[in-house]
């Protein structure tokens, strides 16, 4: 078992192990003054785990209340964090106590932005499930709600008192819902570390679970400690969503998260490329992994079709958004881009993502293999 400790706005430990489930108890005592736990988890996690965890957690001594919410970013909503807000009061939780979030990203973004605002805020911890939720969004606090106007218009920081990672839950992931974790870790590789993306390559799906979590984790840990609240460095983390959000945006969400941003990476690497950010090389290793995952590179959204969702998108500041732009493998930029030019940049990154004869868009030569 490794164990990665956060020192943001308050010092929390993150676990990541197989067979861990059975250490949630004690865990949680460690806390202190814990008595009831609100477990949160939706309608395909719960029936594979949520029973084990509530016998876990009542028989170290909790009175345990699931609350259990249909599978799917749809759930994401005012009407299901207010379910869950009424779910607590009347259960009569109270600031000591705790909520658990039991599944992975929708379940832990819901369950923390609730346990953020239920009494102006009460403990919450992570139980991810999914690998996207154990290397991203169960570290670092960004807890969110979707709005009809956009995802994750409604949140608040709200960082984790714990986090158990039990590698074993991972087990039980359809492969595409594996896959969809995978753009989340090959992110990591293409931002900070080029040794996992060298792993990733060699590896493919069969990469080290436990190392590449754990080293995921870490990346991600250094970044909150120094921009816990996504003013600065933080910024980077945003790599392909900008552009993925649009694509998900645009398909009405029924197209996954980690495929959206599996595309939105492709188009900005050709971004990168075409702006002479990046090098065809480092272009095409990141199109390359991206095939390995069995993810997705190009879409058949226009530029402006993406360019309306991404203008409403939270990390724009008035005229200018930021673009992150990989540099080479490990190594990414912060670039300020004018509203203006996106749609034109996102179109040479379009060009670039699909099938080419060399000569059909400027600046590509490279076999139709790839």
């Amino acid at each position: 078992m490794n164990t990665v400790t956060v020192n943001a706005s308050g010092s929390y430990d993150i676990f990541i192990g197989r067979g861990i489930l059975p250490m949630l108890g004690e865990k949680i005592q460690a806390l202190g003054a814990v008595q009831k736990i609100t477990l949160v988890s939706d309608s395909t996690v719960f029936p594979l785990y949520g029973e084990a965890v509530t016998a876990i957690l009542e028989k170290a001594g909790f009175t345990v209340s699931p609350f259990v919410f249909p599978a799917g970013e749809a759930s994401k909503s005012g009407e299901t964090y207010l379910a869950l807000l009424n779910h607590m009061a009347q259960n009569q939780m109270t600031r000591t106590d705790l909520v658990a979030a039991l599944g992975g990203g929708v379940v832990g973004d819901l369950a923390g932005f609730a346990a953020a605002t239920y009494l102006r805020g009460i403990r919450f911890m992570q139980i991810p499930t999914t690998l996207l939720a154990a290397v991203d969004s169960s570290v670092g606090g960004k807890t969110a709600i979707d709005l009809p106007a956009g995802k994750n218009l409604a949140g608040a920081f709200c960082q984790p008192k714990l986090v158990v990672c039990d590698l074993d839950t991972l087990d039980s992931l359809p492969r595409e819902i594996f896959q969809d974790g995978c753009a989340e870790v090959i992110k990591y590789g293409i931002l900070y570390d080029s040794q996992l993306f060298s792993h990733l390559e060699k590896h493919g799906l069969d990469f080290d679970r436990e190392a590449v979590i754990t080293r995921c984790v870490e990346l991600k840990r250094d970044v909150v400690e120094q921009d816990e609240f996504d003013t600065g460095l933080r910024m980077k983390l945003n790599l392909g969503h900008t552009i993925g959000h649009g694509v998900e945006a645009c398909s009405g969400y029924t197209l996954s998260h980690g495929k959206a941003v599996a595309i939105g990476t492709a188009i900005i690497a050709g971004i990168a490329q075409n702006l002479g950010s990046c090098t065809q090389d480092t272009r095409q290793r990141i199109l390359a992994v991206l095939r390995q995952f069995g993810l997705p590179t190009a879409t058949q959204y226009t530029a402006e079709a993406l360019l309306s969702h991404v203008l409403s998108d939270k990390k724009r500041a008035a005229d200018s958004i930021r673009l992150i732009l990989p540099r080479e493998i490990g190594h990414c930029d912060i670039v300020p881009t004018p509203v203006d030019a996106l749609e034109s940049l996102i179109k040479a990154g379009l060009s670039y993502g699909h099938h080419h004869h060399p000569g059909n868009a400027p600046g590509t030569d490279y076999p139709d293999s790839l």
